[in-house]
C-alpha cells in the first residue's frame, strides 16, 4: 500500500555485492552514472558499506511512494532523502522486492530522483 512503511523494512536486505559490483562500479555495463551520482555525495568503492547501511534505513525514514506486482514478486518504491557521507543527503529512488521466498525486502536498485 502506498503511504505505508515498507513492510518489514527494518529487515531490508541489501546485498554487499548490489553495492560493490553494480552501484558504485563504473564499469558495470547497467551501472548508467549511478557510481558518478553516488561518488558526489561522498560514496565511494573504498567505503562502500556506508551505501549499503544509508540504503538500508532509507525504507524507515520514508513511505511507499508507488507498488507493482510482477512474476518475481512485490515491487516497492521509496523515495526521497538519503544520508550521504558529505551531508548533503540527495532524493533516491530506492525499490525493493519481496517474493515468495522471504517476507524481509531485498534492494533492486536506487537511482537519483
Amino acid at each position: 500500500m502506498t503511504g505505508a512503511p515498507l513492510p518489514n523494512g527494518n529487515r531490508a536486505m541489501v546485498p554487499d555485492s548490489k553495492i560493490r559490483d553494480y552501484l558504485l562500479n563504473p564499469n558495470h555495463p547497467d551501472n548508467g552514472g549511478k557510481a558518478a551520482f553516488f561518488n558526489a555525495f561522498g560514496f565511494t568503492a573504498q567505503g562502500w558499506a556506508s551505501l549499503r547501511e544509508a540504503l538500508r534505513a532509507h525504507p524507515g525514514m520514508h513511505v511507499v511512494v508507488d507498488l507493482a506486482t510482477n512474476p518475481w514478486g512485490t515491487k516497492y518504491e521509496v523515495r526521497c532523502s538519503l544520508p550521504s557521507p558529505d551531508g548533503r543527503n540527495p532524493c533516491v529512488r530506492s525499490f525493493w522486492l519481496i517474493d515468495a521466498a522471504s517476507p524481509n525486502p531485498r534492494l533492486v536498485t536506487a537511482y537519483p530522483y
